[in-house]
């Protein structure tokens, strides 16, 4: 691989002693991993059900290692949202923020999801979660990914930093950054980031990311964690930017992050840095098997603030609708009427945390529940991710190895008359070995496909 000359030299000045180890980690295959989403199943039931060759990532309680010969983006439990699959050092900032159900938690920098979806997973399903990406197209995809997973209480956001502040002024107990950054820890993974890093060096990103994270810091509440991480090696943009922090705003200190003896401390004499800097973690791919990263955590000095911030909350448009509580009648997850906001045909199930939206971009405020149509009221594709086998009253249950499976995700109707169900027609909930995967339609043993046309399996 042809590493950009001032990369390398910049890198031997870093190691010194350890260069050649870290040149040779070139060499080694790329590692492959997957998060489970231990909302959805235990990590003991997720091993026992596993197709495919796993072994355990030591430093993420719910991550493992797969052999990249395998596709496991291609298999039923995928679809079920069960795991997402993630390099494994990318899986490391969200392990290490501790996030409680009850927080009001922001992802800065979300999309695609891999760390809003482990976030997400550990409010279960209680607090709110804000995850928001600058890019439009990119919290589409953010927006897939969070709904996989079955995550209700989220709200996804496409704005800038200084928008965000506008609305949030210290109103989140937990925020994470993965800011964006030059890529010099994935080179392995994706040389081709390699020309991307010539067009736009660290000096580029470090503009960026200071611009976030103080942005950022000024949401977070008082006594709140917030996270910053990068895919970099870069002082610059990983100490330097803390620094910068630190010293902009003395109402942040490091905290120490939850070590694994294959975490090496931070550099500060790299930038001429305070000593502090040495509690951040970098993450080295000839020290451990995984691409390269970069952690710190922070802690906002002062009283914590409890429960609802001051601000104009979010007015829910309520509507009764027959047709609406006929459907949920027969479902038995918990959810609030009070809570139930209908816009037009679009009827969402909103968080108490939730604050006025007006003037913002978003994708999603709270868990689309469905749509009225007419006399009728149609469940979405999110709504049955969000459930549980057992949350609705009649389920086709099919095993991973029955070619239905395929086929429904294929959106092909579906001959299900030696399949037991409580009712013989209307809404089903379609589940791959008890997990659901989306809805359909029962009349006279045939089930018409309701799975969501853009999610389909290609």
């Amino acid at each position: 691989m042809r590493l950009p000359e001032a990369f390398v030299n910049k890198m031997k000045e870093i190691l010194q002693g350890e260069y050649e180890d870290y040149i040779k980690s070139y060499d080694n295959e790329r590692m492959y991993g997957l998060r489970v989403n231990t909302n959805k199943i235990s990590l003991e039931e997720f091993e026992r059900i596993c197709p495919f060759e796993i072994e355990k990532i030591p430093w993420i309680p719910n991550g493992y290692y797969y052999n990249g010969k395998e596709h496991p983006a291609k298999h039923p439990y995928y679809y079920a949202g069960l795991y997402y699959l993630q390099e494994p050092s990318a899986m490391t900032p969200a392990s290490r923020l501790a996030v409680e159900p009850g927080d009001v938690v922001l992802d800065m920098c979300a999309a695609p999801g891999g760390k809003a979806t482990e976030l997400g997973t550990k409010l279960r399903g209680k607090g709110l979660l804000v995850a928001n990406d600058i890019s439009n197209s990119r919290a589409k995809a953010l927006l897939k990914n969070i709904e996989l997973f079955g995550i209700s209480n989220v709200f996804v956001v496409n704005e800038t930093p200084d928008k965000l502040l506008n609305y949030y002024e210290e109103y989140f107990d937990k925020i994470l950054i993965d800011a964006p950054c030059s890529g010099e820890g994935m080179f392995r993974k994706d040389p081709g980031i390699i020309s991307s890093w010539e067009r736009n060096g660290p000096e580029f990103y470090a503009k960026i990311q200071r611009d976030i994270i103080i942005q950022a810091a000024k949401m977070l509440k008082p006594g709140g964690l917030m996270l910053y991480s990068t895919c970099t090696f870069s002082p610059v943009e990983n100490e330097g930017t803390i620094q910068y922090l630190l010293d902009t705003n003395d109402s942040f200190e490091l905290l120490e992050v939850e070590d694994y003896e294959g975490f090496s401390k931070g550099r500060p004499e790299l930038i001429g840095g305070s000593e502090e800097l040495a509690k951040t973690v970098r993450i080295w791919p000839h020290k451990m098997e995984a691409e390269g990263h970069f952690i710190a955590l922070l802690h906002k000095k002062g009283e914590p603030i409890q429960g609802m911030v001051s601000g104009e909350k979010y007015k829910i448009a309520k509507s009764d609708s027959e047709v609406l509580e006929e459907f949920l009648q027969n479902v038995s997850m918990d959810i609030d009427r009070n809570y139930i906001d209908i816009k037009g045909e679009r009827v969402f199930y909103v968080s108490q945390y939730m604050k006025n939206l007006k003037g913002m971009r978003f994708l999603r405020s709270g868990l689309l529940l469905g749509e009225m149509k007419k006399n009728r009221f149609e469940p979405s594709q999110a709504f049955a991710m969000a459930l549980r086998a057992e949350e609705f009253d009649s389920v086709v249950n099919l095993q991973e190895d029955d070619g239905r499976v395929i086929k429904y995700l294929k959106g092909e109707t579906l001959d299900i008359s030696d399949v037991e169900v409580k009712r013989k027609s209307g809404w089903q909930l379609v589940c791959v070995s008890g997990y659901p995967l989306g809805w359909g339609k029962l009349n006279n043993g045939m089930l018409k496909n309701k799975y969501s046309a853009s999610w389909r399996w290609q």
